[in-house]
């Protein structure tokens, strides 16, 4: 069987990409509603709603689960790495976030300005997930992830 083959019969594997792909279009979509224009970076940048992240952990361990059982390695690896990447993305990343957006307020008060050059560029803001960005990223991929399954059955 060929590499591409192989790939598209891991179920995990398609589980997890497409909650990180269904989450990405949302956010994208989402964005474009609220701020009425497209901005390209949110297919593939981090934060809002809903967390691709939390999609992505999700789908792989809730397949991984299905594929191999609720009581296997892969499942509880999986079930790990899930809840170390939302615990970050509502705990570390969000805070890093509300960081950055009072750092980027204070540059841009005039005593940080050379000759009305600013120091340094804007620093990203939406780096975290507030707790209902990633309950719904969870949910989306745990979704995605029994749709994919009843497709391999």
């Amino acid at each position: 069987m060929t590499f591409p083959g192989k790939l598209s019969d891991n179920e995990i594997l398609i589980s997890a990409v497409f909650g990180w792909t269904v989450a990405q279009v949302l956010k994208t979509l989402i964005d474009m509603w609220l701020n009425k224009g497209f901005k390209p970076e949110r297919l593939v940048g981090s934060g809002g709603m809903p967390s691709s992240h939390s999609a992505i952990v999700c789908g792989l361990m809730t397949a991984s689960g299905l594929v191999y059982g609720l009581d296997s390695f892969e499942f509880a690896v999986s079930f790990v790495l899930a809840a170390v990447v939302m615990y970050d993305a509502v705990g570390v990343r969000r805070e890093t976030g509300k960081q950055a957006k009072l750092l980027n307020m204070i540059m841009e008060q005039d005593f940080f300005r050379m000759n009305g050059d600013e120091v340094q560029e804007r620093l990203k803001e939406l780096v975290g997930h507030t707790p209902l960005q990633v309950a719904v990223g969870a949910a989306l991929g745990v979704a995605i992830a029994f749709f994919v399954h009843g497709m391999y059955q």
